[in-house]
């Protein structure tokens, strides 16, 4: 009797296996297969009498905005236009489309060039390495638009990819005209944007503070000498670049970014009177960053969150893990006391491929309540359906040969 209990249970089993039947939990969330992004955040900031016309500060792990003023009005780029330049080029090489051996060959357009440039003659070639040298250290418009036509097949092509890259980011008041900086009608952005697109540069890819933090450097062989034009990076502890920018029109301008143990701010400042002026404010408002807040890791992409049963897998449980690190800018020397709200699809079955997007982790404040952090959860093994065969023998090891 017992046996053919036995028997009945397992034909039972078998209906529901050939019905579709699953095991495993309910899941709560279904989230697209994207990274969730930090959205950008202003926090009050302290009052500063500045001389230049508009300014910002921004931590980039969480793209808060600790200091604003007139941060979304329309101005002149000049040559910190070359940032998003900086960033198309970096991209490609990233994205293994460039490699910094390759050369850039100087065309008659980038060789008539005005302004700030290494005399880059027609026919001349450069690696890209070396190009990447010229154009962060002394700022070369000849080389910038060797470069641009390099990637966009012309100038006009690239400051389309520009644009729309510009676009892509959220930089709503920012729109392109050419690929250096050069005053130009239609051609403009504001500080807010330009933090933005430092951020991206930045913590995207970090190989551009390489050059960006060059002081001094040669080209040639070293007949050409390259001093940068952002002198932070010799006289402020911690500076790594980014951009200064300069016309008539535009005044005195300058992106900064500078890093202390594990803590980066990015500063912008627009239209300043002199180069002494931006100089000088710039390092109040980093100084302000790193003298109020630091930046503190909170959770790590390393741990396992859970150990889950999946439907339509018999054998295996899935680990769970955050997609990146998550860190929270914090009042300097203040801890802080945190919790998690995880949520996972509700459509979890097998298979799952190792790294895919299986929900997303909010971190919040206890004392506030405000959300302080997000990522998504990322399986970090693979698991495969299991096979008709795979229930059979779980069903005998389990029931039959008790």
């Amino acid at each position: 009797m017992k046996k053919m209990s036995k028997i009945i249970f397992l034909l039972v089993v078998i209906s529901l296996i050939n019905s579709n039947f699953v095991i495993g939990a309910n899941f709560l969330y279904d989230v697209k297969n994207k990274k969730m992004e930090s959205s950008i955040a202003t926090v009050a900031g302290p009052s500063f009498t500045f001389e230049s016309h508009a300014q910002v500060l921004m931590e980039p792990t969480t793209g808060q905005i600790l200091y604003a003023n007139n941060e979304e009005e329309k101005m002149l780029p000049a040559s910190v236009t070359k940032i998003m330049t900086l960033l198309l080029i970096m991209e490609q090489i990233d994205n293994g489309i460039l490699d910094y051996t390759d050369t850039v060959t100087c065309s008659k357009k980038a060789s008539e060039m005005g302004g700030s440039q290494i005399w880059f003659e027609e026919g001349e070639q450069l690696t890209i390495d070396d190009a990447l040298k010229a154009i962060c250290v002394v700022s070369a418009n000849d080389v910038t638009v060797a470069m641009a036509e390099l990637i966009g097949g012309n100038e006009e092509n690239f400051v389309i990819i520009m644009n729309s890259k510009a676009r892509e980011l959220g930089m709503t008041n920012t729109h392109y005209m050419n690929s250096h900086g050069i005053d130009e009608e239609g051609h403009y952005t504001c500080a807010k944007d330009l933090a933005i697109l430092a951020r991206e540069l930045i913590t995207k890819h970090p190989n551009i503070l390489k050059y960006t933090s060059i002081y001094m450097d040669s080209l040639r062989d070293g007949k050409s000498e390259l001093v940068n034009t952002n002198k932070l990076v010799r006289f402020y502890d911690g500076a790594t670049g980014l951009k200064t920018g300069y016309t008539s029109n535009a005044k005195y301008n300058l992106v900064a970014t500078a890093t202390r143990g594990n803590t980066t701010f990015i500063s912008v400042v627009l239209k300043a009177p002199s180069t002494d002026v931006r100089m000088a404010e710039t390092k109040t408002l980093l100084d302000y960053g790193f003298a109020s807040y630091e930046t503190k890791k909170i959770c790590s992409s390393n741990t396992i969150l859970d150990e889950k049963e999946l439907n339509k897998n018999i054998n295996e449980k899935l680990n769970t893990r955050l997609a990146e690190d998550i860190y929270a800018l914090v009042d300097k020397g203040k801890n802080i006391d945190t919790e998690q709200n995880i949520v996972y699809r509700d459509d979890l079955n097998a298979p799952i491929n190792k790294d895919e997007v299986i929900g997303y982790v909010e971190i919040k404040s206890k004392e506030t309540g405000d959300i302080i952090g997000k990522t998504n959860i990322v399986a970090d093994n693979e698991i495969l359906k299991s096979s008709f065969s795979d229930y059979l023998k779980y069903i005998f090891k389990k029931f039959l040969l008790i």
